[in-house]
């Protein structure tokens, strides 16, 4: 709709998939699937329910009648028990079965750790692309030198494969940090208003085992492997801030490397894909603006911003439960993963179509690099037997008058020709640029990116190697 608002998360740049997870459809239908469950748990611990009314309910699990329920929440205000009479509706022989012994927390908390779930799953799967594709990315330029910065200033030489690598562990830690939240992922279960289970003690007539084993079942039925030992009404609502996180450390990860593009557009050495009829700027024609990276970055900032939400709601929850959360919730965590997925779906799309200026890279570094070799060219004319003191010097004064130059003449680094045309130093220009090649500059940046990817990245890579290769879209 055109006049109304619409988040651009939505809009613009999540894809369908993470969309669907935060849907109401998702939300409703995992309800009823929970309301499926506990029926099935409570009936085969003994409770007095029929094999009839549990089919009853299987038949209308997604069939979803939303006008009932939407209409009867005008009325009573109140989402889930609007949609127990909707569900109740279609399903007149179960009526009396639907949501026994739960509260609203029971639907509402299991499926907001069910999506998060789902939707760390499939956040997993973008940031494999992405580790995939600059993977190839850094194996392909493990051997091309490139000129290194620290504080963004020349330092020594590193090379353009070795550089990927950076980005690439970034995203193995926030690897093993979405793997360590699925690996203990465990529901609220059927716990009770105050978390106590109490009504669930009085259905199973005082029965321990049975109130145990019904959280036992959900879990199992869920396909979960168990649920919280304890809670209040709710599930801890330090998992929010846990999860959250998670997609902060991602965020994090992604802005530096867009960073790091955006730096190097502006050397020219390498740019983000731009596409033919792509306009980079409404007045300058000849622009061609980082505008994805830049992307990425806003994204991101939004995300490491939302996390401190759920850090904040964990904080200033009473006792066993308050509602200063529920808002928010809707808000905070749906945001944070469609922000998300819109950066891994950015990122894997940057990182897939990188466009690499090696003859720029190259003139960089050998305007640079003369510098960085003086120490080489000081040893070698030592060895001829050159008094080291008096080469320093040479080599200090013949540094300050080529940097002289470039610095406020604009010419070119002439420092190799001042030292060649030195007699105390014994050696020609040719030997010189034998000497200034920048592949003896790089040190072990092409071993080190290799035994990286094979070594650390590619059985991640194997294990995941279900993981189809996906050609990322972005949508605008």
């Amino acid at each position: 709709m055109r006049n109304t608002y619409e988040s651009p998360l939505s809009a613009r740049y999540a894809d369908a998939e993470m969309k669907f997870l935060f849907s109401p459809d998702k939300k409703f239908r995992t309800w009823r699937r929970l309301w499926i469950a506990l029926a099935e748990a409570e009936m085969e611990l003994g409770l007095p329910i029929t094999q009839e009314q549990i089919d009853e309910m299987k038949q209308h699990a997604d069939d979803i009648n939303y006008d009932v329920a939407e209409a009867r929440e005008k009325i009573v205000r109140h989402d889930v028990m609007s949609h127990v009479y909707a569900f109740g509706e279609q399903c007149p022989h179960a009526r009396p079965i639907i949501h026994l012994g739960a509260t609203s927390c029971y639907v509402g908390d299991n499926t907001d750790i069910i999506v998060m779930t789902d939707a760390l799953r499939l956040v997993r799967r973008k940031l494999i692309s992405v580790i995939r594709v600059l993977s190839a990315f850094a194996m392909k330029y493990k051997d091309l030198p490139t000129l290194a910065f620290t504080h963004f200033q020349p330092a020594q030489p590193t090379t353009v494969g070795k550089r990927a690598t950076l980005w690439i562990q970034d995203l193995l830690m926030d690897l093993e940090d979405v793997e360590y939240q699925l690996s203990k992922a465990k529901l609220l279960g059927s716990k009770g208003t105050t978390g106590t289970q109490a009504s669930f003690l009085e259905l199973f007539d005082g029965d321990h085992e049975k109130v145990k084993e019904l959280d036992r079942k959900i879990a199992q039925k869920m396909g979960y492997s168990t649920c919280f030992a304890v809670s209040g009404q709710t599930y801890s609502r330090k998992l929010d801030s846990q999860i959250l996180a998670v997609l902060s450390g991602i965020a994090q990860s992604a802005a530096k490397f867009s960073n790091d593009i955006r730096l190097l557009q502006n050397l020219k050495e390498i740019e983000e894909p731009f596409e033919k009829n792509q306009i980079g700027s409404s007045a300058m024609a000849y622009k061609r603006n980082p505008m994805r990276s830049e992307r990425i970055a806003s994204l991101a900032r939004y995300v490491i911003i939302d996390s401190l939400n759920p850090c904040i709601t964990e904080a200033t929850q009473w006792f066993e439960r308050t509602l200063d959360d529920s808002a928010n919730k809707r808000i905070s965590i749906p945001e944070a993963f469609l922000a998300v997925d819109g950066i891994l779906n950015l990122y894997a799309n940057v990182g897939d179509g990188l466009v690499v200026y090696p003859k720029v890279i190259e003139q960089h570094l050998r305007r640079e690099l003369p510098f960085m070799a003086t120490e080489n060219i000081m040893m070698d004319a030592v060895k001829r037997g050159a008094d080291r003191q008096q080469l320093h010097e040479r080599i200090r004064v013949h540094s300050m008058a080529a940097a002289k130059v470039v610095k406020e003449e604009g010419g070119e680094n002439d420092l190799l020709a001042r030292i060649a045309g030195d007699p105390i130093f014994g050696v020609t220009l040719e030997e010189l640029h034998m000497i200034v090649k920048p592949e003896k500059y790089v040190g072990r940046a092409p071993q080190q990116t290799e035994d990286f990817i094979q070594e650390e990245v590619n059985p991640i890579l194997e294990k995941y190697s279900d993981v189809p290769e996906e050609k990322a879209e972005i949508n605008v």
